[in-house]
C-alpha cells in the first residue's frame, strides 16, 4: 500500500541550519550545494491517462554524499509559484519523487506531496538551494516542454543528468517500462524513482533506483577546482587552482567562473604550465571579469602555433586568486559556458566546483513579535524589535497547506499584509492567519518566530467584499466549487475556511451570514 505523506507544520527553517559548538555563538552554516549536484531528472508535465492532476517531478542526486533538501524550492516561469520542500533528503546517487497529490504514482511512494501544477503548453522550472542559490534550470525560456506528451502522457526524461546545462538535446520522451502506475491504475509511460528509460548507455533499471545506479556517461577528463584553504577566514588570500586530469588532445579551454562576489573579490588570475607544456609551445591567456563586475570571471586559453598541436594527460590550467571577505559557506565553480576543446569540438568533461567553509556568528531571533489590525480593513500588522545588525528581516505566512511561503522582505520593523501582497493578502475576516519573521545578517537567516493574526472587520461569505453576503456571493461561489488553489482561476476569497478548496464548508460559512450586512 501506497505510504501517506503529508507535510509537517513545524517551524519552516529557510537558508542553513545551525548547530551550538562549545556552548558559544559561533555555529558552523550547512554548505550551499553546487549547481548540478542536484537535477531536475523527470517532469511528468502531462499527467496520466487517468487524471490530468497525475503530475509529478522527480529529482537526481550526482554527488557522492546524501543532499538534505529541507528549504530548497522550484519556481514556476509561467505561473510565479514557488514550491517549497519542506523536508527530506535524497541518496548519493538517488532519487527524489515530489507528487502533486498522494495517487498520482499509485505503486511508488513520494518523497514529497506538493501543490504543484504544470502547464502543458510549456513551462520553465528553476531549483533552488535552502540558500536561494540556483541549482538547476530546465527549459528557461518557458516554451514549449523538451520532450513528453499530451496525447500518450509520456514523461519528460533527462538524458544525462551530470549534464546540468539546459538544453532541449538532453531530454527526451520516456519509454517507460518500471511498472509504476497512475491514480487509477493505468500503466505510467515514465520512470518515477528509477532509471530513466532514455539514460545515456541505454538500458533501464527497475523500481528504487539509488546508489545502485549504473554510470550514465563515460567520461575521462575531469577539471577540479583546487582551493589553497578550503576553510575562509576574513582578510585572508584564497588562490584556487583549476587542475585538469585524464584529457585527450587538448587544444583550447574558456571557463565562466561563477563566485558570489559578497563573500570574494577577485585579484588576478594566470596561466599555469599545462597547455604550454611549461612555454614550450606559445599560447594566448586571456581572464578578465565580465563587464568589469565582480560575480563571473571569464578565463580562456588557446594554443596559437602552426601547425596546430594538442596535448593530453594532466595538469594546471590557471589559478584565480581572490580576497576573501566574509568567512561563510560559499561556491565556487564553472558556469554552463565552460568548455575543453581539442581542435576538431568540444570534449567530454566533468567540472568540480570548489566548495568553502566559514564560520559566523548566528543571527539572533527577532523579539516581541506582535499581530495586530492594519490602519485599513483586510490586513494585518506585523510589528517587532530591531535585532542588532540585521541587514533586512524576511516575512512568511502559511498558506491553506501549511506551507511557509515568503511574502515580504524589508529594512524596517514592522510589515503590513494586505491585498496586493505575492504570497499574502486577500484576508478573511475571523481566519486565523499564522506567520513567521526572520532577521537576515550577511546573507544568513535567523530562526523564525512565529505569531497568528486575524482581522475580524468584515463578514465570511462576503467574497465580492460589498458588506453584505448576498446572491451575488452565492453566484461567485458557485462558479469556483469545487476548484482547489492549483487551479487556474481559483479566487482565494471564496474559500472561507482556508484550506485550499471552495466547498461546502465555505457553503456553510456563507448560508450563516446571508443576508447580513457588515457595520464598522
Amino acid at each position: 500500500m501506497k505510504q501517506n505523506i503529508r507535510w509537517g507544520a513545524g517551524l519552516l527553517v529557510a537558508g542553513f541550519a545551525f548547530s551550538a559548538f562549545c556552548g558559544t555563538l559561533v555555529e558552523s552554516i550547512a554548505r550551499a550545494a553546487a549547481p548540478g549536484t542536484v537535477v531536475i531528472n523527470e517532469v511528468a508535465w502531462a499527467g496520466s491517462a487517468d487524471s490530468s492532476t497525475d503530475e509529478w517531478m522527480e529529482l537526481y542526486n550526482n554527488s557522492a554524499q546524501a543532499v538534505d533538501l529541507a528549504g530548497w524550492h522550484i519556481d514556476s516561469a509561467h505561473s510565479g509559484a514557488s514550491w517549497k520542500i519542506l523536508s527530506g533528503s535524497v541518496a548519493a546517487g538517488g532519487y527524489f519523487l515530489i507528487e502533486r497529490h498522494e495517487a498520482a504514482v499509485s505503486n511508488v511512494t513520494a518523497d514529497a506531496i506538493i501543490s504543484i501544477s504544470l502547464v502543458n503548453t510549456g513551462d520553465g522550472l528553476r531549483l533552488y538551494d535552502s540558500t536561494g542559490w540556483l541549482i538547476d534550470t530546465v527549459n528557461g525560456a518557458a516554451g514549449a516542454w523538451y520532450a513528453g506528451s499530451a496525447s500518450t502522457h509520456a514523461s519528460m526524461e533527462r538524458i544525462d543528468p551530470a549534464v546540468s546545462a539546459d538544453v532541449a538535446s538532453n531530454w527526451a520522451s520516456s519509454s517507460g517500462g518500471t511498472g509504476a502506475t497512475s491514480s487509477g491504475g493505468s500503466a505510467l509511460m515514465a520512470t518515477p524513482g528509477a532509471r530513466n528509460s532514455q539514460a545515456a548507455g541505454g538500458g533501464g533499471a527497475g523500481m528504487g533506483g539509488g546508489s545502485s545506479q549504473q554510470t550514465q556517461q563515460i567520461v575521462n577528463a575531469t577539471v577540479e577546482f583546487s582551493p589553497s584553504n578550503s576553510t575562509l577566514q576574513a582578510g585572508d588570500v584564497l588562490t584556487i587552482t583549476a587542475k585538469v586530469a585524464d584529457v585527450q588532445n587538448f587544444f583550447a579551454y574558456g571557463f565562466d567562473v561563477s563566485y558570489d562576489p559578497a563573500v570574494l573579490k577577485f585579484k588576478s588570475s594566470s596561466e599555469k604550465t599545462f597547455l604550454s607544456e611549461g612555454g614550450a609551445v606559445v599560447t594566448s591567456f586571456q581572464a578578465s571579469l565580465q563587464n568589469g563586475a565582480e560575480g563571473q570571471l571569464v578565463v580562456a586559453d588557446a594554443r596559437t602555433v602552426q601547425p596546430k598541436t594538442m596535448v593530453s594527460g594532466s595538469g594546471d590550467l590557471f589559478e584565480m586568486q581572490f580576497d576573501v571577505l566574509s568567512a561563510v559557506d560559499t561556491t565556487v565553480q564553472a558556469g554552463a559556458g565552460s568548455f575543453l576543446a581539442s581542435d576538431s569540438g568540444d570534449l567530454a568533461v566533468r567540472f568540480s566546483p570548489a566548495e568553502l567553509s566559514g564560520t559566523i556568528a548566528a543571527v539572533p531571533q527577532v523579539a516581541n513579535l506582535s499581530a495586530g489590525l492594519g490602519s485599513r480593513r483586510y490586513s494585518i500588522a506585523l510589528a517587532w524589535d530591531a535585532v542588532a545588525g540585521a541587514d533586512a528581516y524576511r516575512v512568511y505566512r502559511k498558506d491553506a497547506h501549511g506551507q511557509a511561503q515568503k511574502i515580504g522582505e524589508t529594512a524596517q520593523t514592522n510589515f503590513t499584509d494586505a491585498d496586493g501582497v505575492v504570497h499574502g493578502g486577500y484576508i478573511i475576516p475571523g481566519v486565523n492567519y499564522v506567520y513567521e519573521v526572520t532577521a537576515v545578517r550577511g546573507g544568513v537567516e535567523s530562526t523564525p518566530m512565529e505569531i497568528v493574526g486575524r482581522d475580524d472587520r468584515g463578514l465570511k461569505g462576503d467574497n465580492n467584499r460589498s458588506d453584505r453576503v448576498d446572491g451575488r456571493d452565492l453566484e461567485n461561489l458557485a462558479a469556483h466549487f469545487a476548484l482547489t488553489d492549483a487551479d487556474a482561476g481559483f479566487d482565494p476569497l471564496a474559500d472561507t475556511t482556508y484550506d485550499g478548496r471552495i466547498d461546502g464548508s465555505d457553503l456553510i460559512d456563507l448560508g450563516a451570514n446571508f443576508a447580513r450586512t457588515y457595520q464598522a
